[in-house]
């Protein structure tokens, strides 16, 4: 603890800086997850209500159905294209004033959704989700990205799970106002679709007064100057020598190397193991259900046999154990490490799973036994924020250098969205044919993910970008010879010592 203080004194530009970005960035993002469970029945009936006038008969159930889940999945189109643009974007504006454009973008369709219903018309709906779905594209990666790059070594792993920390923020906040009592009402609902451009609101406001990160300005930019005074703003005048040496360590072996596109990141072979471990935790964050659960609470709940009028506060009582389980997951990511935090509670969800689908199946058996579901549907939740929802963002940011670290992050934002929109889409279809079957989908994606990590991904607690590096070397090349890591950054060190 005394710890702790003592950093939060020393790093208090970081700490400053942390919540400026979690609000305009993963936090928006879960609360846009959380509210839409809470618009579903009123957005449902403005459709049919609309439809109604415009061609005067109810719109089919299985359109009704399709439009909704196009409403849900269409934030993940928008999504995938902001992503797609993300490392343009980062290269040559850096991260902060892509981010502050991005804020206006979210703006706009948080303005466009609120004023659907006075407009009568459902399409203003498509359209702003399918905007706040690119600004969310742009933002995640940034997000994710920014906080890695200005965070020493040594407070990398709690400010990269910081991230999730926001995400669940954001959900549990989202469900807390979309109750009835407050704006999940037939007359307020639009406002509730709106409050989405809050958080945009506040990080333009006040992330003019917060520097760009270190290592961009050193690296991209060559301001050697601007990296030093970003350095004393977010890390004190306390010796930082050790991090610094790092920076300039991966700045000497990108000296002939340029930012790599998207294409040539998938064609390097010393990064192929990187790409798969990417590519398998961002998928399994996917296809793991918690995206399910949330877009859907309200009918899984519903098909545990809750009464309706309970289940808005069953569902609150599911984002609030997530925010409560990311904050054990702060304290303990840098004692328990990456690699057992994700594969161990790929295993355990995997087994809720299981649970779930058992008491799914026997609720008419038994009058207890929705409760025994809604109390899996808790842990699962409660696991995966302790385990692989902050320990996945660390993992993103730590195995890549920064040279390849925006099309990385291109690649797992366009994975991430076209999961969004796949389980968005698809979700409502399989639960009506599978039942409560359906999420034994996700306890086999579980269990094969899990045994992937742990045979596979080395452990980066306490590791720079370079040590890290070679070690995925190993995988790389085997028995081939691994190329050296340069080491001609003596030039640069005059300017580590001034600082």
């Amino acid at each position: 603890m005394a710890s702790f203080l003592s950093d939060l004194v020393q790093y208090q530009g970081l700490f400053q800086m942390i919540p400026v970005l979690g609000i305009g960035g993963t936090f928006q993002i879960g609360f846009q997850i959380s509210t839409v469970t809470y618009m579903s029945q009123h957005v449902k009936a403005f459709i049919n209500e609309t439809w109604l006038e415009r061609y005067g008969y109810p719109i089919h159930r299985d359109n009704l159905l399709f439009l909704w889940s196009f409403i849900v999945s269409i934030n993940g189109i928008g999504g995938l294209l902001g992503s797609s643009g993300s490392r343009y974007l980062t290269v040559k504006y850096g991260k902060r004033k892509c981010l502050l454009c991005n804020n206006l973008l979210m703006i706009a369709a948080a303005f466009i959704m609120g004023c659907s219903k006075i407009a009568r018309s459902f399409e203003m709906i498509l359209i702003g989700r399918f905007m706040s779905g690119i600004s969310a594209g742009l933002c995640v990666p940034l997000h994710h990205q920014y906080v890695g790059e200005i965070s020493p070594k040594k407070l990398r792993g709690f400010a990269n799970s910081t991230a999730s920390f926001f995400w669940s923020l954001g959900k549990a906040v989202g469900q807390i106002v979309g109750q009835r009592e407050l704006l999940g009402s037939q007359s307020l609902w639009p406002i509730l679709m709106a409050s989405c451009g809050v958080p945009a609101l506040v990080q333009l406001v006040t992330l003019p007064f917060f520097p760009e990160s270190p290592p961009y300005l050193l690296m991209q930019k060559g301001d050697q100057e601007g990296c030093k005074k970003a350095i004393r703003q977010l890390w004190g005048e306390g010796h930082h020598q050790a991090e610094i040496d790092d920076i300039m360590k991966e700045k000497a072996t990108m000296k002939n190397t340029k930012i790599l596109s998207v294409l040539e990141l998938i064609k390097e072979p010393s990064f192929r193991w990187q790409l798969c471990m990417l590519a398998t935790v961002t998928a399994t964050v996917q296809l793991c259900g918690i995206n399910a659960i949330y877009f859907y609470t309200f009918e899984v709940l519903q098909a545990a046999g809750f009464d309706e009028r309970m289940i808005y506060y069953m569902s609150l009582s599911v984002g609030l154990s997530e925010l409560l389980a990311t904050v054990v997951c702060s304290s303990i990511i840098e004692r328990m490490g990456r690699k057992t935090l994700i594969s161990g509670g790929y295993w355990i969800m995997s087994l809720l799973l299981a649970g779930i689908t058992v008491t799914l199946s026997l609720q008419d058996w038994y009058f207890w036994m929705p409760y025994c579901s809604l109390c899996f549907i808790i842990l699962f939740v409660v696991v995966f924020g302790v385990g692989p929802a902050g320990a996945t963002v660390s993992i993103r940011v730590e195995i890549f250098k920064l040279s390849c670290r925006p099309p990385a992050f291109v690649i797992s934002a366009a994975l991430n969205w076209v999961g969004v929109f796949v389980i968005g889409t698809a979700f409502p279809f399989i639960v009506e044919r599978l039942k409560q079957f359906c999420f034994l989908i996700f306890m086999v994606v579980l269990f094969t993910s899990g045994i992937i990590i742990y045979l596979f991904l080395p452990e980066t607690k306490g590791k720079s970008i370079m040590e890290i590096t070679e070690e995925f070397d190993r995988l790389n090349f085997k028995k081939k010879h691994v190329p050296a890591t340069p080491n001609h950054a003596t030039e640069d060190y005059t300017f580590c010592t001034r600082l």
